[in-house]
């Protein structure tokens, strides 16, 4: 878990930021989006990202790689799942890196934003997690689960205990359901909670399904802590780098992109994670 200092510093930053949004109004037309091809590739790559573990493989690239490649990158951390696309869309930064596909699909339809993904990175299995059992077997009726309140994240959490037979849902709903989609919650009550609070409640609830980079910040392990974890094997929830429309040939984004499916970064990720909370995703669904 990373020290208070550098989560109030991360929070500063998000707050001037913010500002900076506001007064450039929300979400821009895609018709004024720059051609990326024209970008100076000389100036510093500017890159928006979750502390846990995007800003830390960025980091990697940055001390190990960029320099190398030609590539000047600065890595801005957000705590938050909202800013980072506002962000990118206002053109405040030059890309980011925290998301996954159906999140930014989910995101773009209801904010106007026009995100788009570059190249996966990693994948960060969605876990169960408990102070209280030991066992997924030993949830009962009257206890409480605590699951991510965001639309992509709260469906997959929803998905995730009923593939573990911990819920019931629609037939077909799959990772799109919502807690109206339960058709038997065999006793259970729920607690729909922003993603980074979610590991907090873990006092206060019975168990609680945590996204991996909180997980990760939180000192939560999937292989050992878990009680439930999703499979990695055809995951669709690979992060990604992404850019605002019309951005994808920026050289500098390019150069970035190569860097991050690359062996060395491969290799950083896997040793960095031996516990499978973060998994190298080259290659996967986009």
């Amino acid at each position: 878990m990373r020290k208070n200092t550098t989560s109030l510093a991360a929070f500063a930053g998000i707050t001037v930021l913010a500002l900076g949004l506001t007064a450039c109004g929300t979400a821009s037309d895609p018709s004024s989006s720059t051609d990326g091809a024209k970008a100076d590739p000389n100036k510093p790559l500017v890159v928006a990202a979750s502390p846990t573990p995007h800003a830390d493989i960025l980091n990697y690239v940055k001390d190990n790689l960029a320099e190398k490649a030609g590539l000047k990158l600065e890595v801005k951390e957000f705590t938050d799942y909202v800013l980072p696309n506002t962000a990118t869309d206002e053109g405040q930064v030059d890309a980011n890196y925290f998301q996954h596909k159906p999140y930014l699909d989910d995101f773009n339809k209801k904010q106007g934003t026009h995100i788009v993904p570059v190249v996966n990175v990693h994948l960060e299995p969605l876990a169960l997690y408990s102070k209280k059992v030991k066992d997924i077997k030993g949830l009962k009726a009257g206890q409480s689960i605590a699951i991510p309140n965001d639309t992509t994240n709260g469906g997959r959490a929803l998905k995730l205990l009923a593939d573990n037979g911990v819920i019931t849902l629609k037939a077909g709903v799959g990772s799109n359901a919502t807690l109206s989609d339960v058709t038997d919650k065999k006793g259970l009550e729920f607690k729909e909670l922003e993603a980074a609070t979610v590991p907090r409640a873990l006092n206060d609830v019975d168990a609680a399904v945590v996204n991996g980079n909180y997980a990760i910040e939180a000192k939560l392990s999937p292989a050992k802590d878990a009680i439930a974890s999703e499979k990695t094997e055809g995951n669709p929830y690979a992060n990604f780098l992404a850019v605002k429309k019309g951005n994808e040939k920026d050289p500098r984004v390019q150069k970035l992109a190569k860097l991050l499916n690359s062996p060395e970064v491969k290799k950083y990720i896997e040793d960095s994670h031996q516990d499978g909370a973060v998994v190298p995703a080259f290659g996967a669904v986009k």
